[in-house]
């Protein structure tokens, strides 16, 4: 589907890797192609965490917040209102659920007494070990089929896309901090 303008080539980057197709410019139809892409792997990205929390009755908020506590075990209800970016109001309603169900605990911090530090139970820690293993399936499996190069650009590329902040966040979640 065209609109009948003449797409103009955005730069990309200086150099291509070798064998590959020059990605120096990419038209707005191939940007396209590359968002319904993400849009497409997303559904499948989520669809086998899905049908496991559709099981249990929660969605996706509750994955995420069962991920990151797994993550980082003690964090406060601040940081993972930081992390996931939601209002106060919705975390308290997932975390609510996951504390009444068995799967969260919550401990009144030692320094702090205001702070709430959030960790798994056993149970919870065996929900969320289903979810991302799912998820470890899948991409292992496109991993593999994509090879180590495609792998370390996909890499490159999800971090181009998150803001500064977010790349910060992210980078510390991912070194442990």
């Amino acid at each position: 589907m065209s609109s009948g303008k003449r797409e103009e080539a955005q730069p990309l980057a200086t150099t291509s890797p070798p064998g590959s197709e020059n990605l120096l410019y990419l038209t707005d139809d191939q940007l396209r192609r590359g968002i319904e892409a993400m849009f497409f792997a997303y559904r499948g990205f989520t669809a086998d965490p899905d049908r496991i929390l559709e099981r249990h009755g929660y969605g996706r908020a509750h994955h995420r917040a069962v991920h990151f506590i797994n993550r980082q075990p003690g964090t406060t209800v601040n940081n993972l209102l930081d992390i996931l970016g939601v209002t106060k109001q919705s975390l308290n309603r997932v975390l609510r659920t996951l504390i009444e169900d068995g799967l969260v605990e919550s401990r009144v911090g030692t320094r702090d007494r205001r702070e709430r530090h959030l960790y798994l139970t056993e149970a919870g820690r065996a929900l969320e070990n289903e979810l991302s293993e799912a998820q470890r399936r899948r991409m292992r499996a496109a991993y593999r089929a994509a090879g180590p190069e495609a792998v370390a650009g996909f890499r490159k590329v999800l971090e181009h896309m998150m803001d500064p902040e977010l790349r910060r966040q992210f980078h510390s979640i991912r070194e442990g901090r």
